[in-house]
């Protein structure tokens, strides 16, 4: 179920609060665009500066506008395993599919304490939960092992990787299996990812190449692999000139500027983000452009 183009979606704004129309209308865009999933109020969501009642609107509005068609994987992590738990608890009330749940940040728990954080929320509900493993954002590491002990509880079901270490599949791999998920949390190594064992990305070029991101992650997953992976390649090198511009500057704000370029939204952000710079606003055009979406 948990595979392939997975957005990681912005969340627009207008006049320094939550779009809904606007929203619904990205939410729409992405099911038209064959993205495979959908990922509310994650980092890419700005979720650290959506109020709680924002932050269950979107995931609301995500699992009412979708209707099945896709799952939808609601971001409910926090560095308060209260907080975390009552986040993942709504997610499920609503319908969601699953819950992305983030490496607690600033607290720098031990790897037991990451374990705890986590059975705390597993033993809280019934849906999938997918570890997000951040270092560079959340300061802490959840090593293979600690992993492996959570894959053993009923409701851990894989991870979001973005430790940018590609040798982290394979180990991951060898310790849990094949039916552990393996998604990855950097566009730019995602074609690695996969050809390691990974089965997807959770994605922030989406949101502005969505059809192309699922074009590439169909490619690389498919069983045919001997004639698909050249369109994989050629898919990944016309994008990643984007991947990098898209964090040239802190994410989400390259990404929502380059979507309104396209129309998609407006490029707001909330502080203390700010808007990108008129040197990173050249780069991402020219890397729009070299993708063929300008």
């Amino acid at each position: 179920m948990f595979k392939g183009s997975i957005v990681a979606l912005v969340t627009p704004f207008k006049n320094n609060k939550l779009d809904e129309d606007c929203y619904i209308s990205l939410i729409h865009h992405h099911l038209k665009s064959g993205t495979s999933g959908i990922v509310p109020a994650g980092t890419t969501g700005e979720s650290p500066t959506l109020t709680h009642e924002e932050h269950k609107k979107v995931i609301k509005l995500c699992v009412e506008e979708t209707k099945g068609k896709i799952p939808v994987i609601a971001g409910t992590g926090s560095n308060s395993t209260e907080e975390a738990i009552s986040l993942t608890k709504y997610a499920e009330s609503t319908g969601a599919n699953a819950a992305l749940v983030v490496t607690p940040y600033y607290n720098k728990p031990t790897q037991e304490g990451l374990y705890q954080h986590f059975k705390a929320i597993n033993d809280s509900c019934s849906i999938p939960i997918i570890i997000y493993n951040i270092p560079p954002r959340s300061v802490v590491d959840m090593s293979v092992d600690t992993m492996a002990r959570l894959f053993e509880l009923k409701n851990i079901v894989g991870v979001k990787d973005a430790t940018a270490d590609l040798d982290r599949v394979d180990q991951q791999k060898k310790k849990m299996g094949k039916d552990f998920i393996q998604l990855s949390g950097e566009d730019a190594s995602a074609l690695e990812f996969n050809l390691r064992g990974g089965v997807g990305c959770i994605s922030v070029t989406a949101n502005v190449a969505a059809k192309l991101c699922s074009e590439f992650q169909n490619a690389t997953l498919s069983k045919n692999k001997s004639n698909l992976l050249a369109k994989a390649k050629e898919i990944n090198d016309k994008l990643m000139p984007l991947h990098k511009s898209l964090f040239v500057e802190s994410s989400p704000s390259p990404v929502k500027y380059a979507a309104s370029l396209l129309n998609l939204c407006s490029e707001d952000v909330r502080l203390p983000l700010v808007k990108v710079t008129d040197s990173t606003k050249k780069i991402i055009k020219s890397a729009l452009s070299n993708a063929n979406l300008i």
